[in-house]
């Protein structure tokens, strides 16, 4: 949970198109709005003990990136869950 709550900003960063309009946590879930090339895209993601599941809803625009965006959010996501930072 730790790494996820700071994760998404962080991977906002990265990505130069993408910006965080919105991040509400409520125990294990969260709840986004982001825009990216203009369009809002937004989305849920819960935490389980053994896994994380992201849902998101696109705008028939970024719908395109689709396939880039979910690999993309599948590595940095396996990162942040298996990065050992020593706490």
């Amino acid at each position: 949970m730790r790494r996820l709550k700071s994760g998404l900003g962080r991977a906002a960063a990265s990505i130069p198109v993408l910006q965080v309009e919105e991040e509400r946590w409520s125990g294990d879930s969260m709840n986004f709005r982001i825009r990216a090339l203009g369009q809002i895209a937004t989305g849920q993601v819960d935490v389980a003990d053994d896994h994380v599941k992201v849902q998101v809803v696109l705008p028939w625009l970024l719908q395109r990136f689709a396939e880039m965006a979910q690999a993309t959010i599948k590595k940095r996501g396996q990162l942040l869950l298996t990065k050992d930072d020593g706490k």
